[in-house]
């Protein structure tokens, strides 16, 4: 009986996954991209080439959080990860940028 019970849950933990992965994902890739183009800057890159590359580096690490939220155990480790993980690098981003300008 509890088996039939856990597949009543189981197109919530799909959607739970998809969003994880496509909101979560971009959350952090937004922040990953953040973080990098303005780190790159103040290292001494030029603004537009440290853009162009941490938007490149973004794309992938968009597509392995995507993946990762797929293959993790758990849907809640996911969104901690992607949530907190984008917060930090955006939070970081905008430190950076808010001591250059």
């Amino acid at each position: 009986m509890s088996r039939i019970s856990s597949f009543s849950h189981a197109p919530l933990l799909l959607v739970a996954r998809i969003a994880a992965a496509i909101l979560g994902g971009y959350a952090f890739a937004w922040g990953f991209i953040a973080a990098g183009a303005s780190l790159m800057f103040a290292a001494g890159m030029g603004f537009h080439d440290a853009e162009f590359l941490s938007s490149l580096l973004g794309v992938l690490a968009f597509l392995a959080v995507f993946l990762w939220a797929f293959a993790a155990r758990r849907a809640w480790v996911v969104w901690t990860v992607l949530a907190v993980g984008g917060g930090v690098l955006a939070a970081i981003g905008s430190l950076v940028q808010s001591r250059l300008v």
